[in-house]
């Protein structure tokens, strides 16, 4: 069996582009400046519009460029530093936490959030919808799943449904013990809602952070947070076991 030779494979047409586009940007395009249209920059770099718009994607891809509904493509500012977790564990809404409660609902969770949740098939759970929003833009959307056996007490509380139900299932999460966290991360295209909820297209990049909660030896809770490919820069702290995954998003509601 051959050895391919890398070195000598050309360079595909799109990549190059991407370089001569990037550089452009340094150079002749400010922070949120609108780009020209898709026929006159394929018509100025010679190159045909399915070429342009490869290149276009991976300069979105790597937060040099935003696509915004009505506006059209523009240049992106640097990624903002958002923190996913520090050194101090914690269960969601705790003090310090960035997340807004929204509602929340008692649903069927995915195939395999239950597998995660070790629910038994066709039973619901509390399902959160929280968002974060920073700089005064919206960065992430978050789905969280709480079965019932770890909020047992929940029943005797007087908020039927939306954001107040969502932070009295937080609240009663507090009173039990949090044995640690794991995390995983993925690459993934937004879907429509989380495309609505983040101010973006539909198939703009995001990156999925997936945390289960544990207490007890189980798993008590899983968050699915959908971030803002385009202008977050993820950081974690301390905190270890994060994994880094490259799969098709899959986030459901």
């Amino acid at each position: 069996m051959g050895t391919t030779q890398l070195e000598a494979a050309p360079e595909p047409k799109y990549w190059h582009l991407k370089t001569v586009l990037s550089d452009a940007l340094d150079s002749e395009f400010a922070v949120g400046e609108i780009l020209p249209n898709e026929r006159d920059l394929a018509a100025r770099f010679g190159v045909a519009r399915a070429t342009l718009r490869q290149a276009l994607e991976q300069l979105e891809l790597e937060g040099r460029l935003q696509r915004r509904r009505g506006v059209g493509t523009t240049v992106a500012p640097p990624r903002m530093g958002v923190a996913v977790a520090s050194t101090d564990q914690d269960w969601p809404g705790a003090s310090g936490d960035a997340w807004q409660a929204v509602d929340c609902t008692s649903d069927e969770p995915p195939t395999a959030i239950a597998g995660m949740l070790e629910t038994a098939p066709g039973e619901s759970v509390h399902v959160l919808r929280r968002t974060r929003v920073s700089h005064g833009q919206p960065v992430a959307a978050e789905l969280l799943y709480v079965p019932s056996a770890s909020v047992p007490d929940l029943t005797g509380i007087d908020a039927p449904s939306g954001a107040a139900r969502a932070r009295a299932v937080v609240r009663e999460l507090q009173r039990f013990g949090l044995d640690g966290q794991d995390r995983a991360v993925e690459l993934g295209s937004a879907r429509a809602d989380d495309a609505k909820e983040l101010d973006r297209l539909p198939g703009a990049p995001v990156l999925v952070v997936t945390t289960r909660y544990l207490s007890d030896g189980v798993t008590a809770a899983v968050s699915v947070a959908t971030y803002r490919a385009d202008t977050c820069r993820l950081t974690f702290g301390d905190t270890t076991g994060v994994e880094i995954h490259h799969t098709p998003h899959t986030r459901a509601s």
